[in-house]
């Protein structure tokens, strides 16, 4: 199949590269309205076809497929259009601005039969896969919170708060790996220069008692990547910053017992190992193309469907509803 590419700024250049080398894509075509940057692409891929015009390249019956790598405001309009004339779209995260707009583009591409995928890349890194493995066997037991810490000095962003640009990431992996239903979400931040949130502090809680709460800011000294997990039976930490062993698991945990006549718990603490299993090391973006072009070959959802772009949407959207209205709890449907 032939890919386009639409956007070409920080993200794009690597989706290029990766389609390049993705089995079944035979072309790649390039677009974005900045000369400097089809300079910069056509410098580093000579064999990329590049244009300005992106209505040749969501309209042109010669491309499949379409990437989007755009601010955020021109996701959902440019993959309705790339939708209906005949596209398949993988769209940079988050999937859209509103709940509404998600929808409206799952319903879109479900009537054209066309495959809608979300960039959500942590979800196939070696890391985030591993843990989901480890929560699915059973070793970490039941969960009982999911914590996370996102932060870092800027970069401020002018079209979207921190919310969106930073908690996308954390709430995808959240979404991936607990397999409870998230019932309600409250918030609070603050935005200190330009009217846009710049920190932020999100709480989800689970149908089941799972809470889930995030950090994030760019106003932090020190760049912080790190999410804890606590079950039953053990505790995970992965720390993205790591330059290996990005997950650690620990024995560790308590031990609540009642003594007959006495009625009162008694809780201990149990401390054991800890150890780092090895961690499957292939670039995550490279995975995305792959389960993209391999979703529209065998005409199956991908992993990250639309679907899985909408729930991350609907958070970030009660999160930021609840900001407006100081930490009200916002209910989702």
């Amino acid at each position: 199949m032939k890919v386009g590419v639409i956007g070409l700024g920080y993200w794009g250049p690597n989706l290029v590269r990766n389609f390049l080398s993705t089995p079944g894509v035979e072309k790649v075509y390039g677009c974005d309205l900045d000369e400097k940057r089809l300079a910069f692409i056509k410098s580093r891929f000579p064999a990329v076809e590049l244009t300005k015009d992106t209505d040749f390249v969501l309209r042109s019956a010669d491309i499949d497929a379409v990437a989007i790598a755009t601010p955020v405001a021109t996701h959902y309009p440019l993959a309705k259009k790339a939708i209906e004339n005949g596209k398949h779209v993988l769209v940079e995260k988050p999937l859209t601005a509103s709940v509404k707009e998600a929808e409206d583009l799952i319903n879109l591409a479900e009537k054209n039969k066309k495959v809608l995928m979300v960039d959500h890349t942590f979800i196939y890194t070696g890391a985030v896969r591993k843990i989901k493995e480890l929560i699915d066997n059973g070793e970490i037991g039941e969960i009982y919170y999911f914590d996370s810490v996102r932060i870092n000095l800027g970069l401020f962003q002018h079209d979207v708060n921190v919310i969106w640009d930073l908690a996308t990431h954390d709430v995808s992996i959240m979404d991936f790996v607990i397999n409870s239903r998230p019932v309600s979400v409250s918030a609070f931040g603050t935005s200190h220069y330009n009217g846009i949130e710049d920190i932020a502090y999100i709480n989800v809680n689970f149908d089941n008692g799972i809470i889930a709460h995030f950090h994030v800011s760019w106003l932090a000294p020190v760049k912080v990547r790190r999410i804890l997990i606590s079950g039953t039976k053990k505790m995970i930490i992965y720390d993205d910053t790591e330059p290996s062993e990005k997950v650690k698991i620990y024995d560790k945990g308590v031990v609540v017992t009642s003594q007959e006549g006495i009625h009162r718990l008694l809780i201990q603490y149990r401390s054991g190992d800890m150890y780092a299993p090895k961690l499957d090391d292939t670039e995550a973006l490279s995975l995305v193309c792959r389960e993209f072009v391999e979703s529209i070959f065998e005409n199956r959802n991908p992993i990250t469907d639309g679907y899985a772009g909408l729930k991350v949407v609907k958070i970030l959207e009660a999160a930021e509803k609840s900001i407006k209205k100081n930490g009200v709890l916002v209910n989702l449907d």
